[in-house]
């Protein structure tokens, strides 16, 4: 028999959606600060000459700042206030979630702390996303003023003015992205993410158009990037949905004449539960040193440090070395973050904390190796799949000169962004069909008596 989540996701239609006003309210947010959003992204930073900015970005268009811009949802390339995004948040996120597990005090916060715990780390978070942030816009700022012809007015104000923009813009979507998520749908970060990904991706598009009909793209290869396309996007939503399912047991116990417990659950294990921040670290890494070489293309190396552009330049997308490379370092950093994110230690303790286990094997010690012996397993699995959605698009780059936007990462970004969204949507309606269902149980119970 249904269970009654089953029943009610089978009964879920147009009218039900037509009659949940509160999801009607939050989608509605939601889309008007993903407006707000796109419209910073046009408002450039004071100061600054945007014609030549834009000529000299177009020589770095293919490494780190091209990555930054496309997540930026093009905000790079026009240098606006939103040019850093919420990439100081993410890195500080990161940050403090790495130093929960190997810093005492913050261990402590995130294990015995409870919700209070949780708000404190937040606003550690919130914190270092500052210092981050004027950081950044401070070396930005720096370096602007230090390129012929790129500032109208270098000086003091202009380092200032711009080191306050830039911060107070990601501070502004920093607050936008937790605004969605409490007010909206999805997780507010992630979406702003997703809005700059889907806002130059018909860039890319319409630019395979042009090369095929000036045959700089031949035919058979824009047929195959689209049925590639399309099937990766089918392997990341069914690896995205895919987990191992543990048994855990409860055992019974009694309480006067009465019994209780004995109840039965699931652990579920993702097999991705890196999620995109293995190609995401990958990337910036590999990027970073073509991005500095390029600022040093004119300059004159000593003659021990000829070989660097040579080595630097294999560094590129397309190219063998990077596409190895970036591989690698995929599956490095899907270990290491897994290994972060999920401690099987904590998880077999906080099972024998609450009675439960797992049919055969013993609480405590032999419980946290069984579940690293499964981890384990799944992230070979779950590294395998996410390095062969990156490495397939960098394949077409190197083949084909296909666009720099449609990288494995931004898929799978936009994918399981778009997944995580409409789960959300799916968890109101369901909740706004149990209250109705609620209030007619409640109304027929009245009429009874």
């Amino acid at each position: 028999m249904a269970s009654a989540a089953e029943q009610l996701a089978a009964n879920m239609n147009f009218g039900a959606f037509a009659k949940a006003t509160e999801l009607h309210k939050r989608i509605t947010f939601t889309i008007m600060a993903m407006v707000v959003y796109r419209l910073g992204t046009y408002i450039p930073i004071p100061g600054i000459d945007i014609a030549a900015f834009a000529s000299a970005f177009e020589g770095q268009s293919q490494g780190i700042l091209g990555m930054f811009n496309m997540f930026s949802g093009g905000a790079v390339q026009r240098m606006a206030i939103f040019a850093l995004n919420v990439g100081p948040y993410i890195s500080a996120s990161i940050i403090v979630q790495l130093l929960g597990t190997v810093y005492p005090p913050w261990e402590k916060l995130r294990k015995e702390g409870g919700e209070a715990g949780r708000k404190t780390l937040n606003q550690y978070t919130r914190y270092l996303t500052v210092l981050l942030a004027l950081l950044q816009s401070f070396g930005i700022a720096v370096g602007l003023q230090n390129s012929q012809g790129l500032v109208d007015n270098p000086g003091v104000f202009f380092l200032v003015s711009t080191v306050v923009t830039l911060t107070g813009g990601t501070l502004f979507l920093m607050w936008l992205g937790e605004q969605i998520t409490s007010r909206g749908v999805g997780n507010g970060v992630s979406l702003i993410i997703f809005a700059g990904i889907v806002a130059v991706l018909p860039r890319g598009i319409f630019q395979m158009f042009s090369m095929t009909r000036t045959g700089a793209l031949p035919g058979i290869a824009l047929f195959l990037i689209a049925f590639l396309a399309v099937a990766v996007v089918l392997v990341i939503v069914f690896m995205e949905r895919s987990q191992r399912r543990l048994l855990v047991q409860y055992p019974k116990r009694q309480q006067g004449n009465r019994m209780f417990g004995g109840d039965t659950s699931f652990l579920p294990l993702k097999i991705n539960t890196a999620g995109v921040i293995p190609p995401i670290f990958a990337s910036s890494l590999l990027l970073l040193p073509a991005t500095a070489m390029s600022f040093l293309a004119n300059a004159d190396l000593p003659s021990y440090l000829q070989w660097m552009p040579t080595v630097v330049g294999q560094l590129q997308h397309g190219r063998p070395a990077f596409m190895v490379l970036y591989g690698a370092l995929i599956v490095f950093f899907c270990f290491f973050y897994t290994s972060v994110v999920f401690n099987p230690d904590d998880t077999a303790e906080n099972l024998r904390k609450y009675g439960g286990f797992l049919p055969g094997i013993r609480p405590g010690k032999r419980t946290a190796e069984y579940l690293d012996f499964v981890l384990t397993r799944l992230t070979v699995v779950g590294a395998a799949y996410i390095t062969l959605v990156c490495l397939l698009p960098e394949a077409l780059i190197a083949f084909y000169n296909a666009p720099f936007y449609l990288g494995g990462t931004s898929i799978l970004i936009v994918v399981s962004v778009t997944m995580d969204t409409v789960t959300q949507i799916q968890s109101h309606l369901l909740a706004h069909q149990y209250e109705g269902l609620i209030k007619k149980s409640k109304l027929r119970g009245g009429r009874g008596r």
